[in-house]
C-alpha cells in the first residue's frame, strides 16, 4: 500500500506575531522531522494550501498565503489549492493520490478542529487508510477551551476515522 504525507495549511499567515498557532515553533520542528522521514523513504509529500478571501491572513497570493519557509516544498512535491476546510472538495487531491497510487494518507497541519478534522473524516469516508500524526497538528485556543484541549479531544475522537500516532512512532515504507 503506497503512502503519502499531507501537510495541511502550514502557511506563513498561521504564524503572525501576536496570533501564532499554538506551539508553532514545536509544530514546525516536528514537521521538519516528519518530512525528513518521508523524503528518506521516497514517500510523496502533498502540501495543501488554503486560499482565503481578500483581507484574510491566508489571502491568495499574499505573503501570509505562502507555505512556511522552514517546511517549504521541494521539487517533485505536490501543492494543492483549496478554499474550504475539506482538502478534497473542488481540488485535485483525489486525482493526485490516484496518480501516485496512494492508499494510505498521513495527515498533519493546521487547523485541528477544521481542516485537519474535515480532511481526516473525508479521507476515511472515501476509503483511504488514514493516520493522524498526533503531535503534528495544531490550532488556537477558543474562549471556552485551550488549544491543547482541542488537540487532545481530536486525537481521541478521530480514532474512529484514523490510526493516531505520534510522529516518532511512524515509519514510512
Amino acid at each position: 500500500m503506497s503512502n503519502g504525507l499531507l501537510i495541511i495549511d502550514v502557511q506563513k499567515g498561521m504564524f503572525q506575531e501576536g496570533d501564532t498557532v499554538f506551539k508553532g515553533d514545536k509544530l514546525i520542528s516536528t514537521l521538519q522531522g516528519v518530512i525528513k522521514k518521508a523524503r528518506a523513504s521516497s514517500t510523496p509529500i502533498l502540501y495543501i494550501q488554503h486560499n482565503a478571501p481578500v483581507g484574510k491572513p491566508l489571502e491568495y497570493g499574499s505573503e501570509g498565503w505562502e507555505i512556511h519557509a522552514e517546511i517549504a516544498p521541494h521539487l517533485g512535491d505536490v501543492i494543492i489549492q483549496k478554499a474550504t476546510p475539506d482538502s478534497f472538495l473542488n481540488t485535485t487531491l483525489e486525482e493526485e493520490l490516484h496518480k501516485k497510487g496512494i492508499k494510505h494518507i498521513y495527515i498533519a497541519g493546521i487547523q485541528t478542529e477544521a481542516c485537519v478534522d474535515t480532511t481526516c473524516r473525508r479521507a476515511f469516508s472515501m476509503g483511504y487508510k488514514v493516520t493522524l500524526l498526533s503531535d503534528s497538528h495544531s490550532t488556537w485556543s477558543s474562549s471556552e477551551i485551550s488549544a491543547q484541549q482541542i488537540i487532545n479531544h481530536h486525537n481521541g475522537v478521530l480514532r474512529w476515522f484514523a490510526d493516531v500516532y505520534p510522529s516518532k512512532e511512524v515509519e514510512f515504507r
